[in-house]
């Protein structure tokens, strides 16, 4: 089924009647890359590691206040809504479990009542990550760039900024933050040694702030 006939509007509609925080903009009203897939060296404007910080800021935040009610668990579960994305229902299923299967201290579940949610549709600017910075994020999946890239890469590398890692697209195909840079061909979806250290690092550190100390 070729993706760019998917009908953007019925998804958001879904979210609308939901009340979700955050609902991206379309390809109309978007005015530049946001943390975006690009291939480029460009590694980001100020304001882009910026808005990807409170992306991820916001995110740890609604975790660890769920995550209060179940202080006993080893991990933060930060969990995601696809339902606004079905037609990549299945890599987003697929990026969830490469991330889980990578880090310890943070772990990523479909569900209800979400941290974050993921979008689909047409935007120039591709696929990004985006927060209101009031607590609400999304991902946003470019249908035209998903068909350029791999799409596992797109969404595992898109979900690396929830969980606190900045782009860096100079970087080699083996590095999942290098994005689009390595070109078409690079299909790799999984996070190298260092960005793995870096996540489990970030929420080691929340999950320490979540659980009182003992006596």
């Amino acid at each position: 089924m070729n993706r760019s006939m998917t009908v953007l509007s019925a998804a958001l509609g879904l979210v609308l009647a939901a009340g979700a925080a955050a609902v991206p903009a379309s390809a109309a009203t978007t005015a530049a890359p946001r943390q975006g897939y690009v291939a480029s060296s460009y590694e980001g404007s100020a304001a882009e590691q910026a808005n990807n910080e409170a992306f991820y800021e916001a995110v740890m935040k609604s975790a660890l206040a769920k995550q209060e009610a179940t202080p006993f668990l080893k991990a933060v579960t930060v969990t995601y809504d696809p339902s606004s994305a079905p037609s990549f229902a299945g890599e987003i299923a697929r990026s969830a479990q490469i991330w889980n299967s990578s880090v310890r201290n943070v772990q990523l579940r479909a569900g209800s009542n979400a941290d974050f949610r993921y979008y689909e549709g047409n935007d120039e600017s591709g696929s990004y990550a985006s927060t209101d910075g009031h607590g609400g994020g999304y991902i946003f999946l470019d249908y035209s760039q998903n068909e350029k890239y791999d799409s596992t890469r797109v969404i595992a590398h898109e979900t690396g900024h929830v969980l606190g890692l900045p782009d860096h697209y100079s970087g080699p195909c083996s590095e999942l933050m290098s994005g689009g840079g390595p070109g078409t061909s690079c299909t790799n979806a999984y996070p190298n040694s260092r960005e793995k250290t870096r996540v489990n690092s970030l929420w080691a550190n929340g999950l320490a702030a979540a659980v009182p100390a003992a006596g």
